[in-house]
C-alpha cells in the first residue's frame, strides 16, 4: 500500500470511529423515565414493585413544591407527612396515630398531588400501584 491508501484507511476509520462516539452520545437514555413529569424527580415505591410491610411512600420534587397524597382513596393529613419544601422531598410511612397503622398484604394504590408552595401554580399528580407482601 502507499502512503497515501494508508491515509485515506486511517482517515475512514477516525471518521467512523467519531460518527460512533457521537452517535452514542446523542441516541443513549438519560437514565430517567420520560412518562414522569418534570417537577417530578422519583418516587417510591415505584408502580408495580414488591415491597415489604416496612416501605414508605416517598415523592421527590424540585425544591418549592408541596405534595399531597392519598392512599387507597384516603387523603392522608400534611401533618402526618415528613418533608421539607426547600429539599422538595417528602416521605409518609404507616404507623400508630396515623391514618392507617400498617401495610396489608396486597395492592395499594397511591395519588400524589403537587403544586409550587408559592408563585405561580404548577400543579401536577401521579397515580401508582404497589404490592406489600
Amino acid at each position: 500500500m502507499t502512503t497515501t491508501r494508508y491515509r485515506i484507511v486511517l482517515l475512514v476509520l477516525g471518521l467512523a470511529l467519531v460518527a460512533v462516539v457521537v452517535g452514542a452520545v446523542v441516541l443513549a437514555p438519560s437514565g430517567r423515565d420520560p412518562g414522569l413529569p418534570t417537577e417530578l424527580e422519583g418516587y417510591s415505591p415505584t408502580d408495580g414493585a414488591a415491597v415489604l410491610r416496612q416501605t414508605q411512600i416517598v415523592v421527590d420534587l424540585e425544591p418549592g413544591y408541596v405534595v399531597s397524597l392519598t392512599v387507597d382513596g384516603v387523603p392522608i393529613p400534611a401533618d402526618e407527612m415528613g418533608g421539607v419544601v426547600e429539599s422538595g422531598q417528602f416521605t409518609w410511612q404507616p404507623g400508630p396515630g396515623m391514618t392507617f397503622t400498617e401495610w396489608t398484604p396486597g395492592f395499594h394504590h397511591v395519588v400524589a398531588t403537587w403544586d409550587r408552595a408559592s408563585g405561580l401554580p404548577a400543579p401536577g399528580s401521579l397515580r401508582w400501584t404497589f404490592r406489600v407482601q
